[in-house]
């Protein structure tokens, strides 16, 4: 596919770029160690994390702001360094991918929202999700459009909306990286899968980046169940839904819904010390102890197939790589899980 290119796609930074990727090629994803972009810096699997802080965060990002990222479920990507990306540019930005949504358009490209006019692309900075000096501010985007027969009067409405976060993320890993590289390994995207793709095209041609799918595997999900059950205290879960499925013929999915003040017993059971960190042990032991309860009731093995969902009233997860955050108190809690995620997933 012919593409117009903009200023913005350099030909001497794509050189630098493509060949500082290159060099990087060799480094491959390992089941215990992640090695990604930077000098050679090996990502390790947590064994253990914090516990969760109740937070209003509203205090240090902008209420509007956070309501455009939380009751809604996101897709979930992973997303190399960019290169040469700046926070200062992004009215440009928002520009020129309009102008390349509507360039592939007129190319014949079925976006799949309808009869639109025309496009406007939104570019914003979410301050004050970032934890350390390390992490980039997370960048916001919309896409606008209106309908051909819409009257000239009618506002656009938005028909795509993604965000790119880094929180928490690994120290060593980000300061080894060289500073024409912008880390926001997490993309959120929730719309049209036509727009998402022109969208991820166009970051990889002016960015030199390139993109992949971020599922949330069983020990994941498994995470999340006890970081959301440690919240009861403060905040009332209402349940906890675990979805498991079991490798018979056909396969069977099994739902499983526990009392939220039973899973916090049984959480308070396993825990060492409420004052230390959350360690993998913790959480393999609580987990271990729903699918004993559920065994003796149903004679059915949970620990013989995959965690696939877990949902509290906090939010949900999926194994496909959808999240859903319900409340903003522990949103920070869970985009540092999803960026540790999107770090140790990433090729390269």
């Amino acid at each position: 596919m012919d593409i117009v290119k903009t200023p913005l796609n350099n030909v001497l930074a794509q050189r630098r770029s493509n060949s500082y990727r290159r060099s990087m090629r060799s480094c491959v994803e390992a089941t215990n160690l992640g090695y990604t972009s930077g000098h050679l810096t090996a990502l390790r699997i947590p064994r253990s994390r914090r516990t969760p802080k109740s937070r209003d965060i509203t205090k240090q990002v902008d209420p509007d702001q956070v309501a455009l990222l939380v009751t809604k479920e996101w897709e979930l990507s992973y997303v190399t360094p960019l290169y040469q990306f700046r926070h200062t540019q992004l009215k440009s930005y928002s520009k020129h991918l309009s102008a390349f949504i509507v360039s592939e358009k007129q190319q014949g490209l079925a976006i799949e929202v309808g009869q639109e006019l025309g496009f406007k692309v939104n570019f914003s900075v979410v301050l004050g999700l970032a934890e350390t000096d390390e992490d980039a501010e997370t960048v916001f985007i919309q896409i606008l459009s209106r309908q051909a027969f819409a009257a000239k009067d009618d506002a656009q409405k938005v028909v795509w909306s993604g965000w790119l976060t880094c929180v928490n993320g690994d120290l060593e890993y980000l300061r080894s990286l060289p500073s024409e590289f912008v880390s926001l390994p997490l993309l959120c995207t929730r719309g049209p899968e036509s727009l998402t793709v022109l969208v991820k095209s166009w970051f990889e041609k002016t960015f030199d980046c390139c993109f992949g799918p971020l599922g949330i595997n069983s020990a994941n999900l498994q995470w999340l169940a006890a970081l959301w059950i440690g919240c009861h205290p403060n905040i009332n879960i209402q349940y906890l839904k675990l979805v498991w499925t079991l490798p018979t013929l056909p396969p069977m999915d099994v739902k499983y819904t526990i009392h939220p003040q039973d899973a916090w017993e049984l959480w308070h059971s396993v825990r060492q010390d409420d004052t230390t960190d959350v360690s993998i042990e913790e959480v393999t032991r609580f987990i271990k102890g729903l699918q004993s309860h559920f065994f003796r009731h149903f004679r059915i093995e949970l620990s013989a197939g995959s965690l696939m969902q877990v949902s509290t009233a906090l939010g949900s997860s999926h194994h496909s790589g959808k999240i859903k955050i319900a409340s903003p108190t522990y949103i920070t809690t869970i985009l540092q899980l999803l960026t540790e995620c999107a770090l140790l997933k990433m090729p390269i």
